[in-house]
């Protein structure tokens, strides 16, 4: 019967094994030793060298036993980003994350990102990482003035960095965005083009940015003639489908304003719809002031001011946090903030 037949002698089928640090050492004519300090980039060992064990280490596909790791040392060479499924939609996420790898190239470490619906439960996934251990350090986004994950991490002893500040009084390792600032060359921009009526539309009030941003918004307003037009209850989070339809409702109202402050690049699209069918022209009606995380607005409507966020240098920002602190570096150290970058595609005064 055909089961009892068998491979031939020289031909039986094998798994492949995985690669190891022994494999190397055979493959470069190391030592042992001398292969596993230069993947973790060990002062001591000479570029060339370590560039020989990393190339032939990719070329294997050689992954370390992360189990065998933890248990010899107790680290996990994990970094966990924890990131919120309703991040910005254009171009945020996948920056980030490319930031972040970049930072990471080399080292021990490798990313490991914990999506969650951040409106369900946020301290859901770092509760996890710290009861499991499952991470030797966490970067963490969406950041309140007064954040909980901020005070537990904290707490447990757990380096961490965050994308924007808390106001909690914890000296923490932070990137953040000038939102102060923009906002302020914002109203100063809109203002240098002749309008009066100026609105913003900020996140929630629940998160750090809005404070930064509505600070900065207030400043210029105080430094020149121009008024606020309130715009009601629309924030960046809403769906944008509301905000297209908030700002029909308002740009048809008697309070429609001539000069608009956006914080969020996919939300300004959904703007653009709204003023539009409300039959207002963009650069002649309203001017538009946004920050993007990525080069578009221009593409679309070149009478748009933008300011580009770099999110994926906040990536490489928070990835060498995050491994300086895990080495001990002072929290205070580890805090930089971008300032605003005007694109050269935006339209001129």
């Amino acid at each position: 019967m055909m089961d009892d037949v068998k491979p031939a002698d020289g031909f039986a089928e094998t798994p492949r094994e995985r690669p190891t640090l022994k494999t190397i050492a055979y493959m470069t004519g190391l030592g042992i030793t001398t292969v596993s300090r230069a993947l973790k980039d060990a002062p001591d060992i000479g570029a060339d060298t370590k560039e020989r064990v990393r190339t032939v280490a990719r070329q294997l596909g050689y992954q370390p036993n992360r189990a065998g790791v933890r248990l010899r040392t107790g680290k996990t060479n994990v970094i966990a980003l924890v990131l919120g499924i309703d991040e910005e939609l254009l171009g945020f996420t996948s920056q980030m994350v490319h930031g972040i790898s970049e930072a990471l190239t080399g080292s021990q470490y490798h990313l490991v990102v914990t999506p969650h619906a951040y409106q369900k439960d946020p301290m859901g996934p770092v509760r996890y990482i710290l009861d499991t251990g499952s991470a030797d350090g966490v970067i963490i986004s969406r950041i309140q003035p007064e954040d909980p994950r901020v005070r537990l991490l904290t707490e447990r002893g757990l380096p961490f960095v965050t994308h924007g500040r808390t106001h909690m009084g914890i000296v923490h390792p932070f990137h953040d965005f000038d939102n102060e600032a923009y906002a302020c060359q914002a109203v100063q921009k809109l203002v240098a083009k002749g309008r009066r009526r100026l609105a913003i539309l900020t996140p929630p009030t629940t998160l750090s940015y809005y404070t930064h941003s509505r600070v900065g918004f207030e400043k210029g307003l105080a430094e020149s003639d121009a008024t606020e037009v309130s715009m009601g209850r629309l924030t960046t989070e809403m769906p944008l489908a509301e905000i297209r339809a908030g700002m029909l409702s308002l740009m048809t109202s008697r309070d429609a304003p001539d000069g608009i402050v956006s914080i969020s690049g996919s939300a300004t699209i959904a703007m653009i719809a709204g003023l539009e069918a409300a039959g207002k022209r963009l650069g002649i009606d309203v001017d538009l002031v946004s920050k993007q995380s990525a080069d578009f607005l221009n593409w679309i409507r070149p009478e748009i001011y933008t300011v580009n966020e770099d999110v994926r240098l906040a990536g490489r920002e928070m990835g060498k946090a995050v491994m300086a602190r895990i080495a001990g570096t002072d929290a205070a150290a580890l805090q930089s903030i971008s300032r605003p970058v005007w694109s050269p595609m935006a339209p001129k005064n």
